[in-house]
């Protein structure tokens, strides 16, 4: 048997983050863009771009800043509020997941 457990957070009823929006913030941070962060999750820039905007209005603060052209090149990256929320989110996620754990084998030890 196994354990699995999902966590994400809502405002009014409505998706704030979750695994999704985490991994598609991660990997902007990696790549530093929203185009090559969605492709390498199989999503569309306009999915991708929707989700980050829908969770930028229910939050009140930018998640992410993107510079256009330029010399060094065009880019996104995480504002310091994203950084931190997403930084939150995933400790968050990391200390639901251990107790999950911890709850799972003391209530389900021995069990069939």
């Amino acid at each position: 048997m196994k354990m699995h457990c999902k966590v994400w957070l809502t405002q009014d009823g409505k998706a704030l983050m979750g695994s999704g929006r985490a991994k598609l913030l991660m990997r902007i941070e990696e790549y530093e863009s929203i185009s090559k962060a969605a492709e390498s999750l199989n999503m569309s820039y306009r999915a991708a771009w929707g989700k980050i905007r829908e969770a930028e209005e229910r939050l009140g603060f930018p998640l992410i800043e993107t510079q256009v052209g330029g010399v060094s090149g065009g880019g996104t990256r995480l504002t310091e509020e994203g950084h931190r929320f997403l930084n939150r989110y995933l400790e968050f996620q990391r200390r639901v997941d251990a107790e999950a754990r911890r709850l799972f084998a003391e209530i389900f030890a021995g069990a069939p």
